[in-house]
Formats: structure tokens, sequence, C-alpha cells
């Protein structure tokens, strides 16, 4: 099986509501598109979000990347030569982890493919069916508390709360959720790196005081202070997840040597892709740290090969993997269902993706 061809386009997906954080405020998934064509015409997927904000990756540079380094490194390979294209495709450019993280999963969907095996039986899963927590973006408090009354009236038990514009006003927002929903149901919150280390402190033991009752935490403070990262880790009440600050398995051994958070966030937009997530969850592994499975806006291509890996590697026991859920439609077809807060991956080969609707081709590489 050769690679004949690399196409990449863009894609649109408007949103059930505005996505808004400490960042960005979001209207529409404005996501990377791509296609990887074989001799034996196979078609391999691939998605990547431009999250400027975070991953510094422009749909422009996701483009600029897929053109003149990817692709071109792409053409005539055969895909049973695996290491290398992976190899080659962490390599073959500096920095771009969200284009190398689309090749990435369109890679494993052609070997899966060729080998007629399902990606999370590669990677050696057995589990098919996960359960995914729902974002509730930050707003007044009024606003968060019914957004989360849908979420439950729609099924999900465990809710992801943005946070961090205002610490005052957050304790206020985070105790409107909590009396909207039932008890028993789970709250995560996401400071987007938003507090300084002292104030994550005292905001996030002020929380549980309250008996906001907050499963965890992710990224209170900025993604390159690990000592702050490291000091909240130590003091607060409330288990800390690094998400920001792991871009790469450099970054996940640096954080588990210093015991600078509780858990570790696995983005494939941040990391490049499965292969070295699946190296950061090895490493996890090792320290005994457990992991969530996340992901940026992004649609069902991309978030279906996150539901691969998690569902093959046990470190992996928090899923965050709501993207298709804050969209108003889907315009992918095949692979894994996704029914409100139940992924249940198929037993299709690769990834199971057979097509995308509403692409607008951008280019298009051939041999």
């Amino acid at each position: 099986m050769k690679i004949t061809a690399v196409e990449w386009g863009r894609i649109s997906i408007p949103l059930r509501t505005p996505f808004k954080t400490a960042l960005r405020t979001v209207d529409s998934v404005e996501d990377v598109i791509v296609k990887i064509y074989t001799d034996t015409a196979a078609v391999g997927y691939g998605e990547a979000p431009p999250t400027g904000v975070i991953t510094g990756d422009t749909a422009e540079a996701i483009i600029g990347a897929m053109e003149h380094h990817l692709a071109p490194n792409l053409l005539g390979r055969d895909v049973d030569d695996f290491e290398d294209l992976m190899l080659l495709t962490q390599r073959c450019v500096l920095h771009n982890t969200s284009a190398k993280a689309a090749v990435d999963m369109a890679l494993w969907d052609l070997y899966g493919k060729l080998h007629d095996i399902p990606v999370y039986k590669l990677l050696g899963g057995a589990r098919k069916h996960l359960v995914t927590d729902l974002t509730i973006s930050v707003n007044d408090p009024d606003t968060m508390a019914r957004d989360a009354r849908i979420a439950i009236d729609r099924g999900f038990d465990c809710l992801k709360i943005k946070v961090g514009v205002n610490p005052q006003l957050d304790v206020e927002r985070l105790s409107a959720v909590r009396g909207a929903v039932p008890v028993g149901t789970t709250l995560r919150i996401d400071a987007n790196q938003a507090w300084k280390p002292k104030e994550a402190v005292r905001i996030l033991n002020g929380m549980q005081e309250k008996g906001l009752d907050i499963e965890l935490v992710e990224q209170p403070v900025a993604a390159r202070d690990l000592e702050g990262l490291k000091y909240v880790t130590e003091r607060s009440y409330v288990p800390v997840l690094a998400d920001e600050a792991v871009f790469s398995p450099e970054d996940a051994i640096r954080i588990l040597q210093l015991g600078a958070a509780d858990l570790l966030n696995i983005k494939l937009m941040k990391c490049g892709g499965i292969y070295n997530a699946m190296k950061i969850a090895t490493m996890s592994e090792m320290y005994g740290v457990e992991c969530m499975i996340g992901c940026m806006l992004e649609g069902r291509v991309a978030v279906n090969a996150a539901a691969h890996l998690a569902c093959a590697r046990q470190v992996i026991t928090k899923i965050d993997l709501d993207g298709p859920m804050l969209c108003a439609q889907d315009p992918v077809h095949g692979g894994a269902v996704f029914c409100e807060r139940n992924i249940t991956l198929t037993d299709e080969p690769g990834l199971g993706v057979t097509g995308v609707d509403r692409f607008e081709r951008v280019g298009i590489l051939e041999k």
C-alpha cells in the first residue's frame, strides 16, 4: 500500500452554543481535514483544529505545514514502513503539532485498513465504550446553571466547567451550577492558565470549603510555570491536572519527575498524534499517574482517533471528548458512534471513517 496523494481542505461546523473560555470565544468548528490516498483505493482521514491561542497553530500554518513539509515527504512511501512514517512525520518540520496529529491519525487509519484491524486493537485495546463529560462555557452564573441543567437533561452526569475570567465570580458560577444539578453529578473545572499560584490555592481551597466538591482542576496556572503548578498541586484540596503544560513526552517526564501535577491531560493536537500520545501514556503508567484524554474544538474525525487511543490504554481514566456533542451538525460518515455522553467504537478497519461532507479542498499533492 503506497501513498499516491495527499489532499487537505477546510470544514466548518456550527456549534450548538458559543464556546467560551478564559482564553477565547468561538462560534463554530473551523478545522483542516487531511486525506491520504493510496494505490489500493484506501483513504486515511485526519483532522486538525486551528487553536492558535493554545498550540500556536492557525489554519494557515496547518495548511502551510501540509503543503511544504508533510505531504511532500509522504508521497510514494509504503504504509507498511510505519515506524519510518511516524518518525518522518514528527521530524520533517518543527512544532506544527496539529498538522502532525492530522497526518499521524490518517496514517494509523491506513495502517489499520492495510491489516484489516481497528486502531484500538492495533494498540492492544479491548474496551469499545467510553463515557465523556460535557463542557459548560464560562458565562454569568444563571446562564451556566441553565446550561448545566440542559446537559443533565441530555444525559450527562459529568460536567467540565470553564472558569478563570473573574476569580470572585468563579465561586458564584460553581455554586450556581452545583445548585442546579443532581446530587452525585461530577464537576470538573478548567481555568485555562488564568490564575497565579497562590491565588489558585486560595480559590480552589475556598471552593472545597464551600462544599462545591470539585473532582479536579485543569491547568490552574501558566503553562510554563512548572514550579507554580507544583506549588498548587502540593497545597490544593482539588487534584491538579496538567493540560497546556503537556505538549510532548519530554514535557510529561519533567512534570512527572517534579511531581508537579496529580494527573496529565493527553491531547493529540498538543503532542502531534497517537504516536507521541502513547509515549506519554506509558510514562504516566511508570509513575502511577492517571491520564485524561482531551480534545480541542474538534469534529468527529479527530475525536474518533482520540477515542481509539483511550480504549487502548487503561491509564487513561478520565474522558473529555465532547467536541462532537458541542456541534450542531455532524458531517462525518463512519467511525465511532457518539450518542451524547456515550462513545462506542466500531470494529471497522483503521479508524472507520468513510467520508466527510462539506469538505472544501484547499490543496492536493499527487505523485
